[in-house]
């Protein structure tokens, strides 16, 4: 299977969108798939919740700006199987930077190149900043495709609405035609709320198999897990949320499976090229 690039985004920040990255990331690479996860966001909070020091200039603000490469910026993680391009607070200076270079929405996708083709890895994902400006949408132009995490809360909606007219925007407009919907991933359930349920029934209806049937409740062993720089399933792995994750990551990797299964039988059965029929030779003079 080859390299498969995926963008977690919302633009509202505290929705588990961070938290999912590594969690996700951290069950994979358990089950022996390779992932990088590269961090967009200046905050660093993907880079602090594995473990890792945010060091001035170990982000992708110069393979942005100036065509630097990415696999220098790779580190490893004290997990197996899972690698990290780190960020730091001086990233925020690309939403600006960017913007003011040549080809600016595809900066990001020339320099994740060297790294998608090379398949080192089966995933790369990349954790997007709460917002939706130039990174964001840097980001969302260099993948395959959006994992949205979306908070179990009345405005779900509304702000799934907006990154989804975004997502439409970016293939519209040519600049990723082939970016598609990975799933959406309710997150911070509260079970003992009617409203948790019901935003979960809304938005199941809405977007149906697009939602992931696993859901990620709210709890504390969740909240506490980046602050020692663990993914859950290191932290507590007995927890409801390593439970709800391992359970993401197999329903995940089933939905690639079947995605592949599918793919191979439909280039099976699309007719073969034919090579067009020889002209037949000139007529014998009378």
């Amino acid at each position: 299977m080859p390299t498969k690039s995926i963008a977690f985004a919302n633009q509202k920040g505290g929705v588990g969108k961070t938290t999912t990255v590594i969690s996700l990331a951290a069950c994979l690479a358990e089950m022996g798939k390779r992932v990088l996860v590269i961090d967009f966001d200046p905050q660093a909070n993907c880079t602090s919740g594995l473990g890792q020091e945010k060091l001035e200039g170990h982000s992708v603000y110069d393979a942005l700006l100036n065509g630097q490469p990415l696999t220098p910026l790779v580190k490893p993680t004290p997990y197996p199987n899972l690698d990290l391009v780190p960020s730091e607070e001086d990233l925020a200076a690309a939403e600006v930077d960017v913007a003011r270079v040549d080809n600016f929405l595809q900066r990001f996708q020339t320099a994740v190149a060297p790294v998608r083709t090379a398949g080192m890895y089966d995933f790369i994902f990349v954790d997007c900043p709460p917002s939706l400006g130039i990174l964001t949408m840097n980001a969302l132009v260099g993948v395959d495709r959006i994992l949205i995490p979306l908070q179990c809360e009345y405005y779900a909606l509304e702000g799934l609405t907006v990154i989804l007219r975004l997502v439409e925007h970016l293939r519209s407009s040519g600049a990723n035609p082939a970016l598609e919907v990975e799933g959406i991933l309710m997150t911070m359930f509260d079970s003992r709320t009617n409203l948790s349920h019901q935003v979960v029934e809304e938005v199941r209806k809405h977007f149906q198999e697009k939602v992931y049937r696993a859901i990620i409740p709210r709890t504390v062993r969740l909240s506490e897990a980046p602050s020692y720089g663990q993914p859950i399933t290191h932290y507590d792995k007995h927890s409801a949320g390593a439970t709800a994750y391992k359970s993401l990551a197999r329903e995940f990797l089933k939905r690639q499976t079947a995605e592949a299964q599918a793919a191979a039988a439909a280039a099976e059965t699309a007719p073969a090229a034919t090579e067009p029929a020889p002209a037949a030779p000139p007529a014998a003079p009378a």
